[in-house]
């Protein structure tokens, strides 16, 4: 056990400072990028190649910066700062403020948040990113045309979300595995993710004392976390914890 301890963590460590290495000069060409664009009279295949470049520099940003965030989740290396919040309203505000990736998304969302609290106890930036990983994933791989299904509710003294969508490939794995870090369920690197995604959602999930749940039934992919839902007297207790 502590000889695998000892090589995940040296593999960890490997790969941020590769990524750490590898954002300078990534900052410097995304720079070039930009000052290029302000040329003027560029010939159009010129505009568009620097759109192109653009684009891949970014996604290549967006992957880098996954790889910090699930080093420093997997290496517990990470700041929480819990508070009392609504987990109802934040769900409401990252799907509002998502507005546009799943308007893009060519999907049916059925939304169901009930108009009561949900108070519970994390860190609302972190829980901001679960929920922000989540539903891009079921935008991405979500078969086109078809329904995701985003759900809060209660379940004893538990504060249930459940999102749930068809996926357009073939699910040949478990959960379990598709929380692996690097791991995707299309078993293929033509689409743009990461494979960090629903990796840095469990594990910020687990650091908050949440569960983070995957249930796969052929092509049904669903992701069901929860947290604690906070009493009056709770909240009165210094001493508690979730």
């Amino acid at each position: 056990v502590e000889e695998g301890i000892k090589s995940e963590r040296t593999k960890v460590e490997l790969i941020t400072n590769v990524s750490h290495d590898i954002k300078t000069p990534l900052t410097s060409i995304i720079s070039y990028i930009e000052l290029m664009k302000t040329e003027p009279d560029l010939p159009p295949h010129m505009q568009d190649y620097l759109k192109i470049v653009s684009q891949k520099a970014d996604r290549l940003r967006h992957m880098l910066q996954d790889i910090f965030d699930v080093s420093k989740a997997a290496t517990g290396n990470i700041t929480l700062m819990p508070e009392y919040i609504g987990l109802d309203k934040l769900l409401r505000q990252t799907l509002g403020d998502m507005d546009g990736v799943i308007n893009d998304s060519e999907l049916t969302w059925r939304v169901q948040i009930p108009q009561e609290d949900f108070p519970v106890y994390a860190d609302g930036q972190r829980m901001y990113r679960v929920f922000q990983n989540l539903i891009k994933n079921a935008a991405q791989y979500a078969l086109e045309g078809s329904r995701v299904y985003v759900e809060l509710q209660k379940q004893g003294q538990n504060a249930v979300v459940t999102i749930q969508n068809i996926s357009k490939y073939e699910l040949t794995m478990d959960g379990d595995s598709l929380t692996a870090r690097f791991v995707r369920g299309d078993d293929s690197r033509s689409t743009s993710g990461s494979g960090l995604g629903l990796s840095i959602a469990k594990s910020l999930t687990d650091l908050q004392n949440g569960s983070f749940n995957i249930f796969i039934d052929g092509d049904l992919f669903k992701v069901v976390l929860a947290f604690y839902i906070l009493r009056k007297e709770d909240k009165t207790n210094e001493q508690f914890i979730p």
